[in-house]
């Protein structure tokens, strides 16, 4: 073996190595996200009661409960996700139209990893990553177009009437909000991990190919060197 395929396998080891751990952490943390992105569609802890509430409450995207009268402890629960007329604000409806569809887009990205057996890993990788990408878009939208739906008369009732839109009154924001900013961040990493994991996927097989070529057509000149008499004595006998 010529060394420089010598060193170009040890380089080709080397890299699919390195590639596969770092692409199965990806895929990973990208199944995690798809969970967080899950929870965060379903759990109705988006906003909700504070010390400064007369009563207990908190909304979601389209379920939403309310304390009545003092108690604290009983509360009555509406909205499901086969009955989007329960929602109480137009706002609410879009946010959960586009948590929806980054859910759905994350789900898709992580079906499409099957691809992995059947088709070009660069290509895989950079479909992943505009659904990643897509997938965060949506989620700023979710997230940014929620708080418009503060000034509904049942947001009112429990944070009281200096609540409106992007104001939040004497409620407070919740742990599912929070992490719904988190996984946009996370969203976006992955998806530069996978544009970088498929742009070195086609880096490295254009290299590839360039160097066997180069190869091909050494091995060509010296073997048409050894038999032309005008380099010398011939080799083969």
């Amino acid at each position: 073996m010529l060394p420089s395929q010598e060193a170009s396998k040890i380089y080709h080891d080397n890299y699919m190595r390195n590639s596969r751990a770092i692409g199965v952490l990806w895929a990973i943390f990208t199944i995690c996200f798809a969970i967080i992105n899950v929870v965060v569609f379903i759990q109705p802890y988006w906003i909700g009661d504070s010390v400064n509430t007369s009563y207990a409450g908190y909304f979601g995207l389209f379920h939403y409960c309310m304390g009545e009268g003092s108690s604290n402890r009983e509360l009555h629960c509406r909205g499901t996700f086969s009955d989007l007329s329960s929602i109480p604000s137009g706002a609410f409806k879009a946010a959960f139209f586009f948590v929806l569809l980054s859910m759905v887009l994350i789900l898709s990205c992580i079906a499409c990893m099957a691809l992995f057996f059947f088709c070009n890993t660069a290509t895989v990788y950079k479909t992943c990553a505009w659904m990643q990408l897509l997938c965060a878009v949506c989620l700023v939208f979710g997230c940014i177009i929620f708080p418009a739906g503060w000034d509904a008369e049942v947001v009112q009732d429990l944070c009281g009437e200096e609540s409106g839109k992007y104001t939040l009154g004497n409620c407070s924001v919740r742990w599912a909000y929070i992490l719904a900013i988190i996984g946009i961040l996370d969203a976006l990493i992955l998806s530069f991990l996978a544009f970088v994991l498929g742009n070195r996927q086609s880096d490295f097989l254009q290299d590839e190919v360039k160097a066997d070529n180069k190869d091909f057509a050494v091995s060509r000149i010296e073997i048409r060197d050894t038999k032309d008499p005008r380099f010398g004595v011939q080799r083969f006998h």
